[in-house]
């Protein structure tokens, strides 16, 4: 067991303390292991180096099995090695068997209080108040703190969003690994990013609404109306006009009508009542 004063040997009498009440301060990761455990032995220098890495963001607590089987019974622990994470008394994460350090570091960062947390909720209070400028500033400190920090990096998105700078807005998401692209909060974000271009260039909801009443086959007008509902919520109005416009004309901007509702479904996580019927009609009129 490495020499750090972020790793302590947790026992029956000890628990309480060092564990379940440190579990207030800091998370706290408590390791059931055996000294004949092989996996056990493999993972501990991976543990050993979160510990050295994260300086006291989390303690490891080693509860030896042979020797504290009390314990052992009281946590359940079947096979090692089992890790339980603590956090305010209670157990918020666990896992068994031998995991990689990437596991192991998203197990932790999860519930460890981050430098760049302040920031981001200093940036939050701003953006509430109406200071988004200042959001932003507070945003961007902190992502110069912790640049793998990415809920930042989507925070600071949502602002550029909300300022219409949207192509500040997508050069972020470009910096993100692409597996945080892949999640569903980055998808939602980029189809927001598309329906508020159309509706940041178009005329006022009234307007494109005397238009269409005056001319109800001009797409562009629908398209925009369409972007503008989305940003209010009237999400099924807006399907509304995107199946009318790929019934109209396929050839519109790209196909904008499908795109449009492709993109919609996404920014509704693409389940849901509402994306169920209009799927359905749009297959209706592709097949």
């Amino acid at each position: 067991m490495g020499d750090s004063p972020y790793i302590i040997v947790a026992n029956q009498e000890n628990f309480t303390t060092e564990v379940l009440e440190k579990s207030n301060q800091v998370p706290v990761l408590v390791d059931f292991w055996a000294s004949w455990c092989a996996p056990c032995k493999m993972i501990e220098p991976i543990l050993e180096k979160l510990v050295e890495e994260y300086q006291g963001q989390f303690i490891l607590a080693k509860v030896d099995t042979d020797e504290q089987q009390q314990l052992a019974g009281q946590h359940s622990i079947r096979g090692i090695p089992a890790l339980k994470l603590f956090r305010h008394g209670k157990v918020v994460e666990e896992t068994s068997g031998v995991q990689t350090e990437d596991v192991l570091r998203k197990m932790i960062d999860k519930h460890r209080e981050r430098p760049a947390d302040k920031l981001k909720i200093q940036a939050d209070l701003a953006n509430v108040a109406g200071n988004i400028s200042e959001a932003i500033s507070l945003l961007e400190q902190a992502r110069k703190l912790e640049p793998e920090y990415y809920p930042v990096t989507l925070e600071l998105v949502k602002l550029m969003i909300k300022q219409q700078n949207f192509p500040e807005a997508e050069l972020l998401i470009k910096t993100l690994p692409a597996n945080i692209k892949a999640e569903t909060e980055v998808n939602e974000l980029q189809a927001h990013i598309t329906f508020s271009k159309i509706a940041a260039e178009a005329p006022s909801i009234d307007k494109l609404e005397i238009v269409l009443n005056n001319e109800p086959d001009n797409l562009m007008a629908r398209y925009q109306l369409s972007a503008k509902k989305i940003l209010t919520g009237e999400y099924e109005t807006a399907m509304q006009h995107l199946i009318e416009i790929m019934r109209k004309s396929r050839t519109f901007e790209n196909d904008a009508g499908r795109n449009g509702l492709l993109t919609l479904f996404t920014l509704l996580g693409n389940q849901g009542d509402l994306v169920n019927i209009y799927r359905n009609k749009m297959s209706l009129l592709l097949y």
